[in-house]
């Protein structure tokens, strides 16, 4: 292990995390070092401007399989970016920045929105937000806080 590498913080491939900023406690994400972009499950997404600039708004479904807990979130547009996915098929999506909490470590993201309602996790980050801070243990899961087994169970896909 590189000396730069024994002082990054180590997560499973698939983490609970936080959106601090969105007022969203938990939601199941996985960590993806193969994908650089980051991304959420967004619906209703509408862009409109304030104050000359371009922003968007999007409900936020944290719950896999369910619009229980749904968030209105309102950001500035900080790109738009054309994502390939892993099947080749290309979409235009806006792109937002907040802060995400991963192993209680509070890190800048960019996410990118889109329906992840096929996807297995509501929220994918990928390299770009987690270069410098985490390395990704893929043979590893949940290292980090989880909300309680009460919680847990809303999801309806939630696996321990």
């Amino acid at each position: 292990m590189s000396e730069s590498s024994a002082q990054l913080a180590v997560a499973g491939w698939r983490e609970w995390i936080g959106l601090p900023d969105l007022d969203v406690s938990w939601v199941k994400a996985k960590l993806d070092t193969g994908a650089r972009s980051s991304a959420i499950h967004a619906w209703d997404i509408e862009p409109f401007e304030r104050d000359g600039a371009e922003w968007v708004r999007f409900q936020l479904h944290p719950w896999q399989m369910s619009d229980l807990d749904a968030v209105d979130v309102e950001l500035p547009v900080v790109d738009r970016r054309t994502i390939r996915s892993s099947t080749g098929h290309e979409e235009e999506r806006y792109v937002v920045r907040t802060k995400i909490r991963v192993l209680d470590l509070d890190l800048t993201a960019d996410l990118t929105l889109t329906n992840r309602d096929e996807m297995g996790f509501r929220m994918l980050v990928g390299r770009e937000a987690l270069r410098g801070s985490i390395l990704v243990d893929p043979g590893r899961s949940y290292i980090g806080p989880r909300p309680s087994r009460a919680t847990r169970k809303r999801n309806l896909q939630e696996v321990d």
